[in-house]
């Protein structure tokens, strides 16, 4: 039993630094299995120990906190235990789902005293008393697990009221990583290949003018801006919504822009920073006048350029969009603004969720029009190919962008 859990752990911590990696940050295989160590050595029983045992064995410089700490925030938002790994009499009980509107970041301190009367407990949770509520607990994390995988596949279109209430909480904390690209700025690294002067000829001064020691410096990396624009019209009736969650998660988490659009455009970024989920969603419909209209894509796409992108937004940045490629007005329009986005954009990606389907085809106007400035197509129809979404905007800057009119990459 203890080696299940160790391949557990191992599988955990190893998931953990290829994200830290994705996001830019220096992680190696030796460093997760040095932080795999770490755990067993130092048994963390809270979240705010675990993060004080991952920052010191993943991080290497101060300038790596910020990204570790959004990466870490929607990892171990108490989905996961790691006392339960120091127990070798008892079986390692599945992660359980946890509400997004009642999550606490690590180290709050609600979380690291709650009571065995908390619907998240489990066994390794202080306060837990009794095995019948051991057994409680094991079947209600039993339960949603095996309501996660039941609907990994299904389709948005096709999931009932209580199956879409539990896609909002995992959809509103999928781990959205931005791609990570080279700022103007640099710093102080072993590793670096420019040549610091000024420092080294400082440091000479202990070696009696002497060049010992050569300082290098390289360049720091920044995320890229991700701006998310989704088609809420009456044809994307049953996916609009569930963008609108993923669309809070990315604004609250990494600060990403959010806008949707019908007839025109609206901007929806700071309607979904309200604290308060709910509240959050009712000033989005508010905002949103044309909620299950018609479609101009070409025309909310130009507003957006025309007010947000040539000001500087969408320069160097990663843009989705979600729509299926219906359009009411005229494709000439689209087609102009769509040329004027891939010049004004680092990446596009399309996500249509009518992609799914065995025999589609992007012969629809729009989307035929659309399609040779996208840059990677993808469907996103369901929780696995959400999945691909995300992954796809993370792995933005491992490839070269396509420049080939015509070249789509599609997952």
């Amino acid at each position: 039993m203890q080696e299940s859990k160790g391949a557990g752990l191992v599988e955990i911590t190893s998931g953990f630094g290829h994200l830290l990696h994705s996001a830019g940050l220096p992680v190696t295989p030796e460093r997760s299995a040095r932080f795999a160590e770490a755990v067993l050595l130092a048994q963390p029983v809270s979240v705010d120990d675990l993060y004080w045992v991952a920052r010191a064995t993943l991080v290497t410089s101060q300038e790596q906190v910020t990204i570790f700490d959004n990466v870490f925030r929607q990892i171990f938002q108490g989905i996961i235990d790691f006392a339960d790994y120091r127990q070798p009499t008892s079986e390692l009980p599945p992660p359980p789902t946890s509400t997004a509107s009642d999550e606490k970041s690590p180290g709050d301190p609600q979380r690291e005293g709650e009571s065995a009367s908390s619907p998240n407990g489990t066994s390794a949770t202080p306060g837990a008393e009794s095995g019948d509520e051991h057994d409680e607990d094991d079947i209600s994390v039993l339960a949603a697990v095996s309501d996660q995988e039941r609907i990994n596949d299904k389709p948005f279109s096709a999931l009932t009221e209580q199956e879409l209430d539990l896609i909002r909480q995992l959809i509103e904390q999928l781990p959205v990583v931005p791609p990570m690209r080279k700022g103007r700025r640099s710093s102080k690294h072993n590793q670096g290949k420019q040549w610091d002067v000024r420092a080294t000829l400082r440091r000479a001064h202990r070696t009696g003018g002497d060049p010992v020691v050569q300082v290098m410096r390289k360049p720091e990396s920044k995320p890229r801006k991700i701006i998310l624009i989704a088609d809420v019209s009456g044809s994307m009736e049953p996916y609009a919504r569930i963008y609108l969650h993923l669309m809070r998660g990315a604004v609250k988490a990494i600060g990403a822009e959010a806008f949707v659009f019908a007839t025109h455009l609206t901007h929806l970024t700071r309607q979904l920073t309200t604290t308060h989920t709910e509240i959050a969603y009712q000033k989005a419909a508010q905002s949103a006048k044309d909620w299950s209209g018609g479609t101009k894509i070409g025309g909310a796409i130009q507003e957006f350029i025309d007010k947000f992108g040539r000001r500087g937004m969408a320069r160097g940045s990663v843009v989705v969009i979600v729509s299926d490629g219906w359009e009411m007005g005229d494709t000439a329009e689209l087609k102009k603004a769509m040329e004027q986005l891939s010049r004004l954009a680092y990446h596009i990606i399309w996500v249509n969720p009518r992609k799914a389907g065995m025999d589609y085809e992007p012969l629809v106007g729009g989307m035929a029009t659309a399609l040779p400035y996208v840059d990677t197509f993808l469907s996103g129809h369901s929780m696995k190919a959400l999945q691909q979404v995300m992954d796809a905007i993370s792995q933005v800057g491992n490839a070269p962008r396509i420049q080939s009119k015509g070249l789509v990459s599609s997952i």
